[in-house]
């Protein structure tokens, strides 16, 4: 039996892709694993949020997670500010931690570049994401191939403290799906469906109503050729819709190509759009539920509690191997 810590960040709504590529692959998690799920609202602030939005956002986020298929009796949900081990541990790990190491992470370049002033926290991001990880004595984490940079260096801290110090934590492993889809953008199919694109018309989100969806999936980007196959490289825009196509149902992308020989893109677009919605609409249901639930408060009031109960563990043998704090004369 694993230990699987997986954080989101609240930094917006969360889209198909999130889905897909994350929240819908949780429950199964948590029948084999012990499963700490966190709201990041911290990592968040490392750019400017509307409070009230961020606030939002939160509760949002949580009943997201429950309506995917979170079971509150199997894993612990809880926000991140709510567990104030995060950011001890994260001043300890920082201390053991390389300007230059955290210089050269993609997320810090990508985020600075072209600006003339960042906030510190941008650069110190990574302790503090590995100090979510390291507290729990994680042993997987479910990343993309672009997060693989930070386990990575969660690592390199992790086994430099354990040789500085005392051998207390566990190092971490990526956790990636064998066959993971990658849902790129509705308006330009080369890039990674995102949250913060500008065009809404690129991103389809997991509230958007159904006249929402089928509207965005209508006017997504396809070509000329009007023929319904599988090209990536010389057919990105049908490609993807295909592989939306394929996530939300149980045909495989071949099977799909199959039964569309001779139909047009019209066509597909609205089949496709039904789909979306249909698999959809339970989740928004539970979710509508959940958000407006005092049961919500409850469950990230005993995961704040839980998770608590072992971070403050960890970070007292952190503490400790490093020397702070006092020694208790004996009376």
């Amino acid at each position: 039996m694993g230990i699987i810590f997986s954080g989101i960040q609240p930094s917006g709504s969360l889209t198909i892709g999130n889905f897909v590529g994350a929240l819908r692959r949780f429950p199964e998690l948590q029948n084999e694993n012990k499963c700490y799920f966190c709201i990041v609202d911290e990592h968040a602030i490392t750019v400017t949020q509307d409070r009230l939005k961020l606030r939002d956002n939160i509760r949002s986020l949580a009943a997201l997670y429950l309506a995917a298929g979170i079971d509150p009796e199997k894993s612990t949900l809880f926000i991140q500010s709510e567990v104030s081990a995060h950011t001890q541990m994260a001043w300890i790990l920082q201390c053991n931690s390389y300007i230059g190491e955290l210089e050269r992470m993609t997320q810090f370049k990508d985020k600075s570049e072209g600006k003339e002033g960042v906030s510190a926290g941008l650069l110190t991001y990574p302790p503090l994401m590995a100090s979510d990880i390291l507290l729990y004595n994680t042993t997987l984490v479910p990343v993309g191939d672009d997060q693989k940079q930070h386990i990575e260096l969660t690592r390199n801290i992790a086994e430099r403290f354990n040789r500085k110090y005392n051998d207390i934590f566990t190092l971490p492993e990526p956790h990636i799906p064998e066959h993971g889809a990658r849902i790129m953008s509705l308006q330009d199919p080369t890039r990674k469906m995102s949250k913060s694109d500008e065009n809404l018309k690129a991103t389809i989100f997991l509230l958007d109503e159904p006249k929402q969806i089928e509207k965005k999936i209508k006017s997504a980007v396809t070509d000329s050729e009007g023929i319904i196959e599988y090209d990536k490289e010389n057919k990105p825009g049908i490609s993807n819709l295909l592989t939306i196509y394929s996530s939300f149902s149980n045909s495989s992308i071949n099977q799909i190509v199959e039964e569309y020989q001779g139909k047009n893109y019209g066509t597909f677009k609205q089949d496709l759009a039904d789909v979306v919605v249909n698999s959809l609409t339970p989740l928004q249901e539970r979710y509508q539920k959940m958000y407006q639930s005092e049961e919500l408060d409850d469950i990230l009031d005993r995961g704040a509690e839980e998770a608590s109960q072992v971070a403050n563990k960890m970070l007292k043998k952190a503490k400790k191997a490093m020397g702070l704090g006092r020694v208790h004369l004996k009376r």
